[in-house]
């Protein structure tokens, strides 16, 4: 269950558009994924560099070919916020599925994304995707958490 905070009505419009880009990012859908995203998006995600600015298509079709099948994916602990023409999206996320390579996904990380709206439609401008990290000066990644 989503927490809702602020306009309900707009709530329900971005949770259409939050559905819509996770369903394909799933089904490893690039056009729609980056249908979704403003044209100045900055997203900082599990892959490198430390930023990515603008739409990168491209890089997702390479990413989405490394995969077998589908990717899984599921939201915990979901909190979003919505002012007028700004809102936030946190959450928990759960991917699974095969690699290419045969190895199975199950990962739990964070996401924040940050939206606007843009000409009457929410766009993502901002998403972040991290894993915590030890904190016992090996700096391993923690990727055996789950919530």
């Amino acid at each position: 269950m989503t927490e809702i905070i602020g306009n309900r009505d707009e709530a329900e419009a971005i949770g259409a558009v939050l559905a819509s880009w996770a369903t394909a990012l799933g089904n490893k859908h690039a056009a729609g994924v980056v249908g979704h995203l403003s044209d100045d998006i900055v997203s900082f995600t599990l892959a490198a560099p430390l930023v990515h600015k603008g739409k990168g298509a491209d890089g997702l079709e390479n990413w989405f070919s490394t995969w077998q099948g589908p990717i899984g994916g599921d939201a915990v602990d979901v909190k979003l916020t919505v002012g007028e023409d700004v809102a936030f999206w946190t959450g928990l996320v759960h991917m699974t599925g095969r690699k290419t390579d045969g190895f199975e996904v199950d990962l739990w990380f964070r996401q924040t994304l940050g939206l606007r709206k843009q000409a009457g439609v929410w766009k993502i401008v901002h998403e972040h995707t991290s894993v915590p990290f030890a904190m016992d000066g090996s700096g391993r990644a923690e990727l055996e958490l789950k919530p």
